[in-house]
């Protein structure tokens, strides 16, 4: 917690807006309330702007997202007034948060606006609701950054400038001590938050083109402005503290999600997501633990993809057998750690953008080789560039994969099925990481990433670590790779390239790891869900797509190099001491010691 000088406190910095404090929040709150009661106006009189914004008494698409917005922004300005039951939300601070939702609600609402206007040719398609809204957040924005801020300003060196003074009031203090709660109280504040996590993903997935930006601006600010509260931190500290609630109560929470699918359309999109974030998990252990820079990992992918085809009983496929699944799992996930000692083994005595290049060529050999093997260039054992199509879909004791069933009262589609069936594996893979981060040969990887010299001065077996972890990243992307060639009905050479459209690709694979978080659990399954959900939602955008993820990651390089979900250390090496997050209950690193 900031202390600050008994003899002579340090005073506030001066708001923005010049207006007293208590005004500044009755008007804030005010104009939070006008917001709120602009969703329940129509906002345009025509419905061929998606979402419904027609109807008066009750709010549709993009304005739910700005009733969201300004319920937050009130609890956070309610919060700071030391509301009984709300004070735990601001433990950093509430001027910098409710100054991050009131811009995201004002974000949201002024894109909405300006959407409906361009699509609809012109202003004289707002109805008086969305005006009220329009002005309302303007209003919302102007009256909190009237607010004192958080943290105070140095007298001697005061920030000079609008945009310092700006950056000055976003900054928010460290949290306080934590509340002290019951242990059953924080489990339940710890699977809140796994509640809160599926019903913002069940959203953002379900949302169309419009309403997704939308949801992605709000989204944005709200976690910037959890952040700066502290909250996020608080939440951390309970996650880490209670992990394997955690972890139980975020796979439930995902079980959940195909039960609140009325069809097939999202689950197909969420199955996607969740292997493409597995084999991200497996990359993670080569790139993220032992410092391995793989530019060839989709091609394990595929290793698993055709195995798994290739004994499928798949009319196509030439070796004319149909293993079990468990035994094609199996195949799939030995012929892939195989393929990595084999490609490890002569390749890992090379380090950096060495070993970057041959991986990289060694994806794109696997990639030819698998059009080449059409019974003309080579053997007849993958039908070339046509690929194996028909693989059926799976039947284990008794349960076909393929048809509908109904649980529960619910009816769950194929890709429901795949969905859980890969979210299992999901949580195998999960553990394994787990496992091997907190083990003794994780210890050994990560000394290996920070400095392999170091560590093999320190007797280290270099190589046979390295060996190993490539081994165990393979292994895992092949287990993912025999899901997916049921799922797709089928593989083809060309969804193993280095870098594509749609995802997974290497690039994709690579850019999820380094957006999530090298290092981390999550990290990857956050990163691989982003990269494969926006480019779904925002297919209007294909032309600039590579444009604006360039763009994206740049940005992220610039403000937040150690990822969206930060390892310690990745921290520690890219921020000074007092930017670093406070360590967490039972875990974490000293800032001194670096232990």
């Amino acid at each position: 917690m900031t202390t600050q000088s008994s003899q002579s406190p340090q005073p506030l910095q001066p708001p923005l807006v010049p207006l007293p404090a208590a005004g500044a929040r009755l008007a804030a709150m005010g104009a939070a309330v006008a917001t709120f009661a602009s969703t329940f106006l129509a906002w345009t009189w025509t419905d061929e702007f998606p979402g419904n914004l027609t109807v008066t008494g009750y709010p549709g698409g993009l304005q739910v997202l700005t009733l969201v917005g300004s319920v937050l922004t009130l609890l956070f300005l309610l919060a700071g007034l030391g509301v009984r039951g709300l004070r735990w939300l601001t433990p950093g601070g509430s001027t910098s948060s409710a100054l991050m939702l009131a811009l995201g609600t004002f974000a949201t609402t002024w894109y909405t606006v300006a959407a409906i206007a361009w699509q609809l040719g012109g202003l004289a398609n707002l109805e008086p609701g969305g005006f009220v809204a329009a002005v309302a957040s303007l209003l919302l924005v102007l009256s909190v950054l009237g607010l004192p801020a958080d943290m105070p300003f140095d007298e001697e060196h005061p920030p000079a400038g609008v945009l310092a003074r700006f950056r000055h009031v976003l900054k928010a203090p460290e949290p306080g001590p934590a509340m002290v709660l019951p242990s059953w109280a924080e489990v339940l504040l710890v699977c809140a938050a796994c509640g809160v996590g599926l019903t913002v993903f069940t959203y953002g997935i379900g949302a169309e083109a419009e309403g997704f930006v939308g949801f992605l601006i709000l989204t944005g600010f709200a976690a910037a402005g959890a952040y700066r509260a502290g909250l996020m931190r608080r939440v951390s500290s309970l996650t880490h503290k209670y992990r394997n609630v955690a972890l139980t109560a975020a796979f439930f929470s995902a079980a959940l999600f195909p039960f609140t699918q009325d069809s097939d359309a999202y689950t197909s999109v969420a199955v996607s997501i969740l292997i493409f974030a597995t084999v991200a998990v497996g990359l993670n252990v080569v790139v993220g633990l032992a410092g391995l820079l793989d530019l060839g990992y989709v091609a394990f992918l595929g290793v698993g993809a055709y195995t798994a085809a290739l004994v499928s009983g798949a009319p196509t496929a030439a070796l004319g057998v149909q293993f079990p699944f468990w035994a094609a799992v199996l195949t799939g996930a030995v012929v892939s750690m195989i393929f990595g000692v084999i490609i490890g083994a002569p390749t890992l005595r090379v380090r950096g953008d060495y070993l970057a290049i041959v991986t990289l060529g060694f994806g794109e050999i696997f990639r030819i080789g698998m059009q080449n093997l059409d019974g003309q260039s080579g053997p007849d054992l993958t039908n070339g560039p046509n690929g194996i199509p028909g693989v059926p879909d799976l039947k284990m004791f008794g349960f076909d994969f393929g048809e509908s069933h109904t649980i529960l009262g619910f009816e769950l589609g194929r890709f429901a099925n795949y969905y859980l069936l890969m979210l299992l594996f999901t949580a195998v893979i999960v553990m394994v990481f787990r496992r091997s981060d907190s083990s003794r040969i994780g210890r050994a990887w990560v000394a290996i990433r920070e400095d392999e010299t170091a560590a093999s001065a320190m007797g280290i077996n270099a190589f046979r670590l390295k060996l190993l972890a490539f081994a165990l990243g393979a292994t895992l992307a092949g287990v993912a790779g025999t899901v997916l060639a049921h799922v797709e009905y089928g593989v083809h050479p060309d969804g193993y390239k280095f870098v594509h459209a749609v995802p997974p690709n290497s690039a994709f694979l690579l850019a999820a790891v380094i957006l999530g978080g090298m290092g981390t659990l999550s990290g990857p399954l956050i990163g691989a869900a982003l990269l494969y959900l926006i480019p779904n939602k925002l297919q209007f955008m294909a032309d600039y797509q590579l444009l604006l993820f360039g763009i994206a990651l740049v940005l992220l390089m610039r403000f937040r190099p150690e990822g969206l979900v930060a390892d310690r250390r990745k921290q520690m090496e890219f921020k000074e001491p007092d930017q670093v997050d406070a360590p967490t209950h039972g875990g974490g690193l000293d800032t001194k010691t670096g232990v």
